[in-house]
C-alpha cells in the first residue's frame, strides 16, 4: 500500500514538473507548488466558500502540502494551507474524534465531483486524483473572508460532503 501511494505521488510530481530544475537554480521550499487543484470548502458555520485554488507539491511519500488562494491572480492572498496526509499515517496518528472534527477523506471529496485537477492533460489529472484519493486532508484557514488583515483565529473548513468516520 505504501509503495502504491509513493508511486502515485511520484507520478503526480513528475506530471507537474519542476521548473527549478529546468532553470538550473537551487530550489527553495517555496518552489514546486505546481499541482493545481480547485475545490470549494464548507466552513464551520455550514456556509460553502470558494472554490479555492490549491497549488500543491509533494514533500515526502506521506505528505503533499498546498497553498490555497481564492483566485489565480499572481497577487492573490494566501488564505489557507492544506495538508494531504497518506491515510495509513493520519489514521494511525490522529484519534477519531480529532479526525472527524478537522480531517476529511479525499476519496469521499473527489467522489462528490466538486474537485478539479487543472492545468494537466486529462489522463495525468486522473492520476493525480487517484493519488489524492489515498490521502486525508486538513485545512487551516488563516485569513478571514473580507478582512483587511488576519486576526489570529484559525478556522478548519471541511470538504463539501465530509462524512464522519465510525472507526
Amino acid at each position: 500500500m505504501r509503495g502504491f501511494v509513493v508511486g502515485l505521488f511520484s507520478l503526480a510530481l513528475m506530471a507537474a514538473g519542476t521548473a527549478w530544475a529546468e532553470e538550473g537554480k537551487k530550489p527553495s521550499p517555496a518552489e514546486g507548488f505546481n499541482i493545481h487543484v480547485m475545490a470549494p470548502h464548507k466552513f464551520e458555520d455550514g456556509t460553502v466558500h470558494g472554490p479555492y485554488h490549491h497549488y500543491c507539491k509533494g514533500i515526502s511519500p506521506e505528505v503533499l502540502q498546498c497553498l490555497l488562494f481564492e483566485s489565480t491572480d499572481p497577487n492573490a492572498l494566501l488564505t489557507d494551507i492544506e495538508y494531504f496526509i497518506a491515510k495509513p499515517v493520519s489514521r494511525a496518528h490522529v484519534d477519531l474524534k480529532t479526525w472527524n472534527k478537522f480531517y476529511h477523506d479525499h476519496e469521499v471529496e473527489i467522489a462528490t465531483g466538486r474537485v478539479q485537477v487543472l492545468d494537466l492533460p486529462e489522463d495525468k489529472a486522473k492520476e493525480v486524483a487517484a493519488a489524492a484519493a489515498k490521502t486525508d486532508g486538513i485545512i487551516f484557514h488563516l485569513w478571514p473572508d473580507g478582512a483587511k488583515a488576519p486576526n489570529g483565529k484559525v478556522g478548519h473548513p471541511q470538504s463539501v460532503g465530509h462524512k464522519h468516520r465510525k472507526q
